[in-house]
């Protein structure tokens, strides 16, 4: 009999959690409500909130409302983003994640304090976490997407390195080591641990349930960054793995000649969805 679990690591983080209350919350009051962009990179979770109400917009959009209440999702904004609420007469409701809040404010600290210096942001180009963050330094950050990158910088300036919050520790520490390794004498180095634990103390876990299954079902929102980095420590343990957004992208033929199938999935991911991909297989 085929044995399936369902990851109780897996789901939402608190910074993802509370967003979507305050947004139910709000709803339930029969207000309308704005969302700036996605409020999770789950566009199952998406049109669940959209059922109940919730109207996505972009930047664009956000320009040509007044007086009405926009919700800013766990990723965070940029400052200018407040200051176009703030003429707009828009009300906020700010679900940044107390985490990335913090991020931000560090940047900002440091930039208002050197800025002359290279503020450098490990992280994915164009990202909303990152682009809150560059902002913090009137767009002066630097971004680098990954450990081949960080040679593009310049170390006879002084560097100060921060990391996107779901990004891979092992890789902010090739990116940290080689600094220290190249940077002049003359030149300040130094970087901070800003990974958020939600991501990096997962690694261990959905390692160890990846390797003890036939079969990986990473159940995620290809928009996920965190959920490609879960998602390739599932591929690295176990080689059958699969990424698919919902039960419609199961196939039946990854169930033949197993005995057991593993569902997990990103911080962005729903419980509810992992377990209607359980269903799915149950019904098979």
């Amino acid at each position: 009999m085929l044995q399936i679990e369902i990851d109780n690591g897996s789901g939402f983080c608190f910074g993802v959690t509370t967003a979507i209350k305050k947004a139910e919350e709000e709803l339930a009051k029969g207000n309308t409500l704005y969302c700036l962009g996605d409020i999770v990179h789950n566009g199952m979770e998406c049109d669940r909130l959209k059922q109940m109400g919730l109207v996505t917009i972009n930047h664009d959009d956000l320009r040509r409302l007044h007086g009405v209440k926009v919700l800013l999702r766990a990723h965070g904004e940029p400052p200018e983003t407040y200051e176009l609420a703030r003429r707009n007469n828009i009300d906020i409701i700010d679900a940044t994640c107390p985490v990335v809040l913090q991020l931000q404010k560090r940047i900002k600290q440091q930039y208002d304090s050197n800025p002359d210096a290279q503020i450098v942001i490990f992280g994915k180009k164009g990202h909303a976490e990152v682009l809150g963050l560059v902002g913090q330094t009137h767009s002066s950050a630097i971004v680098i997407e990954s450990f081949g990158e960080v040679t593009s910088l310049d170390f006879t300036r002084d560097i100060y390195l921060y990391s996107q919050t779901t990004k891979s520790l092992d890789e902010y520490h090739r990116i940290i080591h080689y600094i220290q390794a190249h940077i002049a004498p003359t030149a300040t180095f130094r970087s901070f641990d800003t990974i958020c634990r939600s991501v990096a103390n997962r690694m261990p876990s959905i390692s160890q349930f990846a390797a003890r299954h036939d079969l990986i079902l990473f159940v995620c929102g290809r928009k996920s960054s965190n959920g490609r980095v879960l998602f390739g420590e599932c591929q690295r343990v176990n080689p059958n793995s699969h990424l698919i957004e919902g039960p419609g992208e199961i196939d039946a033929r990854w169930l033949d000649s197993i005995e057991s199938v593993g569902i997990c999935g990103a911080t962005s991911t729903p419980k509810w969805l992992m377990e209607q991909c359980r269903d799915a297989i149950s019904g098979k």
